[in-house]
């Protein structure tokens, strides 16, 4: 299955949300495994993002279901980036 990295960053509101309830993390994980995307890894960040996840989903269209769906709530922005593990990216270099 393809991986992505998904960057975010929380908007005042996300913020406000999980001062509130932390565990609205978790909420929202099993809500984009509900959407068909399985989160391999979630990690907090300090820096420019927030949160960076490490997921796997079966199609492109899958992962920008998940990146509009959260996006569209107003509670964190997304940067998502399909990823290629090295072996398949020295393979495909290789030309097969």
């Amino acid at each position: 299955m393809p991986t992505y990295v998904m960057l975010t960053k929380l908007t005042a509101a996300g913020r406000e949300t999980i001062k509130e309830r932390p565990e609205r993390i978790k909420e929202v994980n099993r809500e984009v495994e509900a959407m068909g995307a399985k989160i391999k890894a979630q990690y907090a960040l300090l820096g420019p993002y927030d949160f960076v996840n490490i997921l796997e989903a079966p199609s492109d269209e899958v992962i920008v279901q998940v990146a509009v769906e959260l996006g569209s709530r107003g509670t964190l922005e997304t940067l998502t980036m399909a990823a290629i593990d090295i072996d398949s990216f020295i393979k495909a270099l290789k030309g097969g």
